[in-house]
């Protein structure tokens, strides 16, 4: 009998072992290594078992750039975040923590697009009747979607051949199954050979794929890191159980701009479209208080204002807290230093907690003057005028940086009412916005004494 060759691979980044080891030499992290069956040997191959001609190359100018026809949803943020609609042959890999509402979104489109497309829905962990529920529920079209319940990838190849769809969704990659892999459904074995499966097919036939994958309690994707590398874009869908608003983010797509964002809304009848999302992250109080400053951030192509918030507090402890949400944490124990030793402000005895408004989470580094006047706020509990917005990068020598896109984000700021904008001097354009007053700063102790002469 040939023996079966075995690698071991990294679950978190996807490197491959002769042998098992405890600890991923490439990442760094432990116990992540994971038995991946790659059957037999392979034969070595002849030249002269090669057939067909040889592909000529050809020069960038001679290759075809004309736009790949996409396919539009019934969404505008989904379009959005997917770069302006689906592309024939594209896998989509959505995720999200449980309850999220990756599946009441995904019935949503493909029972719209299955008006005008053949769609097939394919659930391994949910039976038919709880999806012909959710979409009666949502008071969707049921007529012409095709749904089936199967987990093995043999069996969906067939059915795939005989309905021929131009969207399908597989929920979930982590419990299919193929007949070639002898690991149970769920391992680092099925999910890598399952999903190459389903793309190859998938790419073939030149049908859009949907793939719902699971998340990690890290919050993220579960199963082998080599699974972002195969599929064409990845979709993080976030959000509580508890709040209302969702968001999608692409955190990789090769079709559109890469960190799009897209709101939506959680109703009765399912996910909708919200059209001012800057709007919801600016729900203030009436009256100014300590902590609170609105920053403009930039996601995707569209500029968001977002309110930051503080907190700082005389400690009880020896060891102060530190609470991000919303924010990097490391980056606001970088900002704390920078305050103090360009800032003169002292808070090494004070717990400091930081919050975006409305859940959101930013990457960007354009919120660190928002983040630090909010503390300085709190600290000196004076509060800063609700017209007032900023942004700017902070360095380590305590200058104030230029961001990308800050005449787009003073054109947000000024459609919303505000009337003062704190910014890098870099940012400061020779073309005034109307109705908003631009006062430049290039450092942090210029920052400071600007909010203590307005304060005055």
């Amino acid at each position: 009998m040939k023996k079966s060759r075995i690698a071991f691979v990294c679950s978190d980044c996807g490197s491959e072992y002769a042998k098992w080891q405890g600890q991923c030499h490439d990442c760094g992290v432990w116990n992540t290594l994971k038995q991946l069956n790659l059957g037999g040997p392979r034969e070595k191959r002849r030249s002269e078992g090669f057939s067909g001609m040889a592909e000529a190359a050809r020069t960038l100018d001679e290759v075809d750039v004309a736009n790949t026809p996409r396919i539009p949803t019934v969404s505008a943020e989904i379009n959005r975040v997917l770069g302006g609609g689906l592309v024939p042959g594209s896998a989509i890999l959505i995720s999200g923590s449980p309850g999220a509402g990756k599946s009441t979104l995904l019935i949503q489109i493909v029972c719209a697009l299955a008006e005008n497309h053949a769609a097939l829905y394919v659930t391994g962990e949910e039976s038919l009747s709880q999806i012909a529920l959710r979409a009666t529920r949502l008071q969707l079209p049921l007529d012409k979607l095709k749904v089936m319940s199967q987990t093995s990838i043999e069996t969906i190849s067939l059915t795939w051949d005989e309905v021929k769809p131009a969207i399908i969704v597989i929920d979930s990659i982590q419990v299919m199954s193929s007949n070639a892999v002898e690991s149970a459904p769920g391992s680092v074995s099925q999910v890598r050979e399952t999903a190459a499966a389903l793309i190859q097919k998938a790419k073939q036939s030149n049908t859009v794929l949907f793939i719902v994958g699971h998340v990690t309690k890290e919050g993220n994707l579960a199963g082998p890191r080599v699974l972002e590398h195969m599929i064409d874009t990845f979709l993080m869908l976030e959000g509580e159980s508890d709040n209302r608003y969702r968001t999608l983010r692409s955190l990789k797509n090769r079709f559109g701009a890469v960190n799009e964002l897209g709101i939506f809304a959680m109703t009765e009848k399912g996910l909708k479209d919200v059209a001012n999302p800057s709007a919801i992250f600016l729900n203030r109080a009436a009256q100014a208080t300590a902590g609170s400053v609105v920053m403009v951030v930039w996601e995707g192509t569209r500029p968001l204002l977002v309110e930051a918030q503080a907190l700082v507090d005389q400690s009880s402890n020896s060891s102060p807290r530190r609470v991000v949400v919303g924010f990097e944490q490391n980056r606001l124990a970088m900002l704390l230093a920078v305050l103090h030793r360009h800032g003169g402000l002292q808070v090494a005895d004070q717990d400091v907690f930081i919050n975006a408004v409305g859940g959101i989470r930013v990457d960007e580094t354009s919120s660190d003057l928002a983040v630090v006047l909010a503390v300085i706020s709190s600290f000196r509990n004076k509060p800063l005028p609700q017209d007032l917005i900023c942004f700017g990068e902070i360095g380590l020598s305590g200058e104030i940086r230029p961001v990308p896109n800050g005449q787009e984000r003073l054109r947000e700021a000024a459609k919303h009412g505000f009337a003062m904008a704190i910014v890098p001097q870099g940012n400061v354009s020779k073309q005034a916005v109307p109705d908003i007053q631009i006062r430049g700063v290039t450092s942090l102790a210029d920052a400071i004494a600007l909010i203590d002469d307005l304060a005055s």
